[in-house]
């Protein structure tokens, strides 16, 4: 009996003590969220070019945001349903400044995954269709897809052909990323770049009639939102007679991304997106084609509620003799909406400077474009063009009109654009 009492109180001592040091915990718990501020979330298991664009958005948006448990578990049910993935697990990990924290989610995909999408599928009136269908096997961190392409809208050329892509998303710590990309397509080249090649300057590469990559490239996070990737790419251009020699355009290549949202504004959300790009191709890679290519974009978005205000701008330059595929165009589905490409430079350009400014109500979107592509030694003329759309997720309606003197040609686009 006094041993059952003696029992007794020792459990209720205890019991009574671990509910006075929880009472002391929680207080820290609920707390959580204000205190600590996301510096930067990393997925593990896939890559975000599978991702919709608005998902992708959502999650870039989280980080300088407070912790939000629900939101994070929102958005990992979001990838789960959209990637079609076994689970997504989160893990909170402590961040290099003080009161901060990386989120990291972890895609856990079934033994062997296979899935098909269609990354681009675009209607341009002067361009005609472009789109490109994908078929991924994920197993564990190990990606291989293929793609079929028929690209009109975004190089001087159309290529056609097929590329693979294997990505490890894991090499050894969540941070590193390797990619290995294969493509061979065949040049298919418009009557406009034909006329002007006998006029081209000597910066200007030759045609080829096909062309095969290989791009092994490594991916590293260094700190949250910063990101560097650097590898090469090798390019064999097959001549566009049979009498023409083989080229190969061989580059290093570096690219830095940094994307944030900004802290302190309010009712307003305001998220930052930049990156910068070299290419540089030199002999001691057994390049024919020699030039450094350097690209710069800046994009930052502000929203509250249903307004959207996005700006963007590129800039880039080449310098020395770069192929065709290198060079810079506007008039597409993306850069100068309105304008025809091919009537702004046909060939391409080694310079290149571009300013939007989109306004997006709900689906409701317009937008002002303006840019210019010119070669070195060339007087820079800027066009302007102006574009009224409808847009839901990744699928939009717009048309655009180019701001010049004589005929009216608006210009039709429809599709989908990750």
């Amino acid at each position: 009996m006094t041993r059952a009492l003696a029992i007794l109180l020792i459990s209720g001592a205890f019991l009574c003590a671990r509910g006075q040091q929880q009472a002391a915990v929680l207080p820290e718990e609920t707390n959580v969220n204000a205190r600590y501020t996301v510096e930067g979330i990393d997925i593990s298991g896939t890559s975000e070019s599978r991702m919709s664009k608005s998902l992708r958005e959502d999650l870039h948006r989280l980080v300088g945001a407070k912790f939000n448990p629900e939101m994070l578990d929102d958005l990992a049910g979001r990838i789960r349903d959209e990637l079609h993935v076994r689970s997504v697990h989160l893990r909170v990990v402590k961040g290099f400044a003080p009161d901060h924290v990386r989120v990291v989610l972890y895609v856990a995909h079934r033994k062997a995954e296979f899935e098909a999408y269609v990354p681009k599928f675009v209607y341009q009136s002067a361009q005609g269709f472009s789109g490109r269908v994908e078929g991924a096997l994920t197993a564990e961190h190990n990606t291989l897809a293929v793609s079929l392409v028929s690209d009109g809208d975004g190089l001087a050329e159309r290529y056609t052909g097929i590329m693979a892509r294997f990505e490890n998303s894991s090499l050894g710590t969540d941070r590193l990323r390797l990619r290995f990309q294969f493509a061979s397509f065949q040049e298919d080249w418009n009557a406009s770049t034909l006329n002007a090649m006998p006029t081209a300057n000597s910066q200007v590469g030759s045609l080829y009639s096909a062309r095969q990559q290989f791009a092994p490239t490594l991916v590293f996070a260094i700190a949250k939102p910063l990101t560097l990737s650097a590898g090469t790419d090798f390019e064999l251009l097959q001549g566009e007679t049979s009498a023409a020699r083989n080229q190969a355009a061989n580059a290093a290549v570096i690219t830095l991304r940094y994307r944030r949202r900004l802290e302190g504004s309010g009712p307003y959300e305001q998220d930052v997106d930049a990156g910068y790009s070299l290419r540089a191709a030199t002999r001691a890679l057994g390049s024919d084609y020699v030039y450094v290519r350097h690209r710069w974009d800046f994009t930052y978005l502000l929203t509250r509620g249903r307004h959207r205000l996005t700006e963007r701008v590129v800039a880039g330059r080449t310098d020395g003799r770069a192929p065709l595929y290198e060079r810079y165009i506007l008039g597409n589905s993306s850069l100068l909406r309105g304008w025809n490409k091919y009537d702004l430079d046909p060939l391409g350009a080694d310079r290149l400077v571009y300013n939007s400014i989109e306004y997006r109500y709900g689906m409701l979107e317009a937008f002002y474009d303006c840019g210019a592509v010119w070669n070195r030694g060339e007087p820079a003329e800027v066009k302007h063009s102006l574009g009224l759309g409808l847009r839901k997720g990744v699928f939009s309606v717009a048309m655009a009109v180019p701001l010049k003197d004589g005929h009216f040609t608006p210009m039709l686009m429809v599709g989908m654009n990750y």
